[in-house]
């Protein structure tokens, strides 16, 4: 680390300067765990599933969008092409799922049949694969916006051609993602995108991509039987901790969240179980 220099502290992840060359990143991945627009706790080793989680893939999918990799450093660091972010998140959804002011969900439930631009019909029950693979954009900020892809022209965020051609990606990545999952038994739900632009003003997929902070994941072979019995399904994500939360906390509004060891724990054995299953190691 002594060829770097700490620039910024984020949610999760923090991200170091190269000393002899300003366009590359070094990003360290830690155990910080994010939600409802507040650090809640550490999970144990999380930092490491991340970083190789997002690894696996980066090297999985750069076929289909090209990303900012350059070198797998150690299991918590990897060094990145600097880029300027676009402030805005390619959410993906493949369900009618989630619990944050965010989801879709929890607007399709208060009524909202417009979400982020997306026309949704009446009837969807929780859970529901949806008719459509949808992207439901948010502005990145210390808290997220859902907003419309009209909205992210109008107010110049990206161009209309920028906005197209991120919004192909994140789709091919994700159908991508959703068949590899499948094969290995798992059922990708949702995730979120980020993409920003090189020196050259090459749009590059940054950040993390499919891991399961970033994603929901959910067994295969238990869904069906779950949803007809309006059960919650077998997940192995950050929703282990976010499904705690919701019926113990205003996530919103508590002064602390005190999530139960045990529970830690179990979320740290199931990250590595899903990196397990992802990377067949």
């Amino acid at each position: 680390m002594n060829n770097y220099q700490k620039i910024y502290s984020g949610k999760v992840r923090t991200i170091y300067k190269n000393k002899e060359n300003d366009k590359i990143l070094l990003l360290e991945a830690t155990n910080r765990l994010s939600s409802y627009d507040r650090n809640i706790c550490d999970i144990p080793e999380k930092g490491k599933i991340l970083n190789l989680i997002s690894i696996w893939w980066l090297n999985k999918t750069s076929h289909i969008c090209p990303n900012h990799l350059l070198k797998h450093v150690n299991d918590t660091c990897m060094e990145v092409i600097e880029c300027k972010p676009f402030p805005i998140e390619f959410v993906v959804r493949g369900y009618m799922t989630g619990t944050t002011n965010t989801s879709i969900w929890m607007n399709y439930k208060n009524g909202c049949r417009n979400f982020c631009g997306n026309k949704l019909r009446n009837y969807y029950k929780k859970n529901q694969i949806l008719d459509d693979i949808i992207i439901t954009p948010t502005t990145k900020d210390k808290s997220d916006t859902p907003i419309t892809p009209a909205e992210i022209i109008e107010r110049e965020i990206m161009t209309q051609n920028e906005w197209d051609l991120c919004k192909k990606y994140a789709l091919e990545l994700f159908k991508f993602g959703q068949q590899e999952m499948k094969k290995k038994g798992l059922i990708l739900v949702d995730t979120k995108y980020e993409f920003g632009k090189d020196e050259n003003g090459i749009i590059l997929l940054i950040d993390e991509i499919h891991t399961p902070d970033s994603s929901r994941y959910w067994i295969n072979s238990s869904y069906k039987e779950l949803f007809i019995n309006n059960s919650e399904p077998d997940n192995i994500d950050k929703d282990i901790i976010r499904k705690w939360i919701i019926k113990n906390y205003d996530p919103y509004n508590a002064k602390e969240i005190n999530v139960p060891e045990k529970l830690i724990l179990e979320t740290s054995k199931k990250y590595k179980k899903l990196y397990e299953i992802i990377t067949q190691n």
